[in-house]
C-alpha cells in the first residue's frame, strides 16, 4: 500500500473516529485482568513503555498489569544467558503475555536468523508456564530509516516461527508519519523514542494484545505511566496510526511487504543488542 493510500486512510480514520466519539459514549471495556512481561532493552525502558501501557489500559477502564527486566544494549541471547533475571521471571508464572524485544535487528542474515533462534529458546520458556510470546517490532535509528522493511521482517519471521504474536509498533510510527511526516517520534539522539513515540507504540500493542479498538479510546496521552500533553487532534492521530498498523499487519501472520530497500544479508552484522543485531 502506497503512502497516499495510507494517509488518506488514516485521514478518513480520524474524521470517523471524531464522529462516532460525538455520538456515542465510550464502548464498555473488556474487564480482564491482562498480565504482561516485557524484557528488553532501552527502547523499552525510555519513557517506561510497560507503565505507559498500564496508564492506557487505567485510562480505558480496563486492568493491565505489567513487569519489565531490561537493560541497556541487551540482545535477547544476553537476557537468556543470564545478564538479567529474565529467566527466573518468566517461571514465576501468571503472564498472559511475554513480550520480546532487541535491537532492530535490521541487517537480516545472521541477525535475523539469530533473533529467529533465540526467541525460540525463549517460547519453549514462555509456554511452559501457559504464556504466550509476543514480538515487540522497534525501529532503526534515523541515519538507517531505510532500513524499515528489514526491522519489520526479522520481528515478523521470530513471531510466525512460535506462532506467537507480532507487534507492529515500527509500522505504527510509519502510518503516523504517512499523515503527519514532522511528528517528532524520535528522541533527540535519534534512536530512542520520544515520549509521543512510547505512546504510540503503547497503543499499538493495547489494541494488539487486548482486542480493544484504541480510537474509540478517549484523546488523552501517557509517558512514563504518567499524563503526557498533547493535542487532543494529535492523539486521534496516533490512535488511527496505531489501529491502522495493526490492521495492514496481522497478529500471526506475515502481510505482504513493503518493496524491500535492502537485500536481506547486504550488510554484515556486528555486535550485539541495540547497536548491532
Amino acid at each position: 500500500m502506497d503512502h497516499e493510500v495510507r494517509r488518506v486512510r488514516i485521514t478518513a480514520a480520524l474524521l470517523l473516529a471524531g464522529a462516532c466519539s460525538a455520538a456515542h459514549p465510550l464502548a464498555t471495556p473488556v474487564l480482564a485482568a491482562h498480565r504482561v512481561l516485557f524484557i528488553g532493552n532501552s527502547l523499552t525502558a525510555v519513557n517506561d513503555l510497560p507503565a505507559t501501557l498500564s496508564a492506557i489500559a487505567t485510562a480505558a477502564g480496563d486492568t493491565l498489569r505489567v513487569a519489565a527486566v531490561v537493560g541497556p544494549g541487551l540482545a535477547l541471547i544476553d537476557h537468556y544467558n543470564g545478564a538479567t533475571q529474565a529467566l527466573a521471571a518468566i517461571g514465576e508464572g501468571g503472564w498472559d503475555y511475554v513480550v520480546l524485544q532487541q535491537g532492530p535487528t535490521s541487517t537480516g542474515g545472521v541477525c535475523e536468523d539469530s533473533l529467529v533462534l533465540w526467541t525460540d529458546l525463549f517460547d519453549a520458556r514462555i509456554r511452559a508456564v501457559g504464556a504466550t510470546t509476543a514480538l515487540f517490532m522497534v525501529w532503526p535509528d534515523r541515519s538507517r530509516f531505510a532500513y524499515f522493511d528489514n526491522v519489520r521482517t526479522a520481528y515478523q519471521h521470530a513471531a510466525r516461527a512460535v506462532h506467537g504474536v507480532f507487534l507492529p509498533a515500527g509500522e505504527a510510527w510509519r502510518s503516523a508519519w504517512a499523515v503527519a511526516p514532522t511528528l517528532p517520534l524520535y528522541g533527540p539522539d535519534d534512536f530512542h523514542p520520544s515520549p509521543a513515540g512510547t505512546f504510540l507504540a503503547a497503543l499499538e500493542i493495547y489494541e494488539r494484545l487486548t482486542g480493544r479498538d484504541v480510537r474509540t479510546l478517549e484523546p488523552v496521552a501517557f509517558a512514563n505511566g504518567a499524563p503526557l500533553v498533547l493535542p487532543a487532534d494529535t492523539v486521534r492521530l496516533l490512535q488511527a496510526a496505531a489501529h491502522d498498523a495493526n490492521q495492514r499487519f496481522p497478529a500471526g501472520v506475515a502481510a505482504v511487504p513493503f518493496d524491500r530497500m535492502v537485500p536481506v544479508g547486504a550488510v554484515s552484522a556486528t555486535g550485539s543488542g541495540t547497536t548491532g543485531c
